[in-house]
């Protein structure tokens, strides 16, 4: 039988569902590169329009974002972190499959960043590792992602007055 790939990070989080994992972030920044092309914004870098403002800049940010793909940590890729190193000592595919998953210091930013890894520790425990990757795919492919918790976690929300 054929293994599949998943797109995971070994700190519990499924980079399938990632903004920048899914590709997401690839796909919008390229289509405002290409409006921003289309379109001309030129008449922006123009002092009297929008002082300081720079389009060559915004428009290389663009590019960047357009081509970058994540690297993720399965890789040798994504942020620097202790928890990598980890699973490597202790022969594991991920963190979750970890008894000291819940207090372990290495994986104290997940569990307060994305609380939901808490229910995949769980999860795994229930169904075991590759079926629960086996789910997450689906939830991935079935357009769940890690956008509304992100927002949540990132931006204010503005109350209309009524």
């Amino acid at each position: 039988m054929e293994k599949k790939s998943y797109q995971y990070g070994v700190c519990g989080v499924y980079c399938g569902q990632c903004p920048n994992g899914n590709g997401r972030v690839k796909m919008i920044a390229g289509e405002l590169k290409r409006l921003v092309d289309t379109v001309r914004y030129a008449w922006l870098e123009l002092p009297e329009v929008k002082p300081g403002f720079k389009l060559s800049e915004f428009r290389k940010g663009l590019e960047w974002f357009a081509n970058a793909q994540c690297p993720m940590c399965l890789n040798g890729g994504g942020a620097p972190c202790e928890n990598k190193k980890c699973v490597k000592e202790k022969k594991l595919e991920s963190c979750l499959l970890c008894d000291d998953y819940l207090t372990c210091k290495h994986t104290e930013y997940h569990r307060d960043w994305y609380p939901f890894v808490v229910e995949n520790y769980e999860r795994v425990k229930q169904v075991g590792f590759h079926n629960h990757l086996e789910e997450e795919n689906e939830r991935a492919r079935a357009g769940v992602d890690l956008m509304g918790h992100l927002e949540r976690r990132c931006c204010k929300v503005v109350k209309l007055e009524e």
